[in-house]
């Protein structure tokens, strides 16, 4: 007679529910999800097969309600779209202003074509409201002045030019932080361009460029605070690390906060984000993964296309916004998303 193991039968058992799983919808695995999304949503497509690679969506507030800006890193520019359906392009050479488009930027797969990444990708707001970039083929932290003038806030480290800033988010107070991987260079890692040794995890502050974490191997990509800024999430290679943050905003202490590395589906952490009570989104294997503030995997949002950056809006900051290559899709959920650094906590 043969017996089955306990470990076979429990492969068994997820084998089935993941047959169970929509390919397109919410994938719940724990009943604390019904909190946070809501049994009938589902994600919707607002367009598609328009872009070349979607990244870095930011909801900028206004007293009539707001809109959201996102990068197409392949077009090299910023999208705007605003609530009733309007589409218009809110800056061009949004990442690469120069001339030599036959090296600039890196190489990419959107689901359907190889393309080259030279555009902006993460966006954020500082406090007075002003669009901070990070550009891949500048290879700058930028910032866009409410008289539309662009400022370098950094392209150098150590006197070496940085790799290709590729997310960023701003505290309260003002200071900047961004990760700096290659994937914006032509060959990445094997680029002659590159000059850092390392993907590292940098600060700005007081017009001043510091190291945070030397991470060659990690890869960081996503950044996050806690709601309340006494921690900074840093994610690469379908990890998540988070950090504590310092009185002086340097980050130190970094413990393993969620492991996706086992989940056989096809896709690496990128884009991340928080909510007010502190759960955390982030892109990975399959979709959007959702975790509790402890690290709990609560479910998956799964679109039709990998997802690479999400940000939370509308007027009541309960729609998340989420660019997926090709296609830029919403879903609502129960739970605010943090206030940004020109978002005032309601």
């Amino acid at each position: 007679m043969k017996y089955i193991t306990l470990a076979a039968l429990l492969a068994l058992t997820m084998a089935g529910l993941r047959a169970q799983q929509p390919t397109v919808g919410v994938v719940r695995l724990d009943p604390a999800l019904d909190e946070i999304v809501a049994r009938a949503a589902k994600p919707t497509l607002i367009k598609g097969e328009y872009f070349g690679f979607l990244e870095g969506p930011v909801w900028v507030p206004e007293p009539s309600g707001g809109y959201l800006l996102f990068s197409d890193v392949a077009a090299n520019n910023i999208y705007k779209w605003t609530p009733d359906g309007t589409l218009s392009v809110f800056l061009e050479k949004s990442g690469y202003t120069g001339t030599d488009l036959l090296t600039a930027g890196g190489q990419s797969f959107n689901g359907r074509l190889h393309i080259v990444v030279f555009g902006s990708n993460g966006l954020a707001l500082d406090p007075q409201g002003r669009l901070v970039m990070a550009t891949h083929g500048n290879r700058t932290i930028e910032r866009l002045e409410k008289n539309g003038t662009r400022t370098v806030l950094a392209d150098r480290y150590d006197g070496k030019r940085l790799n290709s800033p590729n997310d960023v988010v701003v505290k309260s107070n003002g200071s900047i932080y961004f990760t700096d991987p290659p994937g914006g260079l032509r060959g990445a890692d094997k680029s002659p361009a590159k000059e850092l040794p390392y993907s590292g995890v940098f600060l700005v502050k007081d017009g001043r460029v510091q190291l945070l974490v030397d991470d060659p191997a990690g890869r960081p990509n996503g950044l996050a605070f806690t709601p309340d800024e006494k921690f900074l999430y840093v994610n690469g290679l379908r990890k998540i690390v988070r950090y504590e943050v310092r009185p002086d905003d340097t980050v130190g202490n970094g413990q393993l906060f969620a492991d996706m590395t086992a989940d056989p589906a096809a896709g690496n952490t990128d884009g991340m984000k928080v909510d007010q009570r502190g759960n955390v989104y982030c892109t990975g294997p399959g979709g959007l993964w959702i975790f509790s503030p402890a690290g709990r995997h609560l479910g998956t949002i799964r679109l039709p296309e990998q997802p690479a950056n999400l940000a939370f809006g509308d007027a009541d900051r309960r729609t998340i916004y989420v660019t997926a290559r090709q296609g830029l899709y919403k879903i609502r959920v129960k739970i605010p998303g943090a206030a940004s650094a020109a978002t005032p906590a309601s």
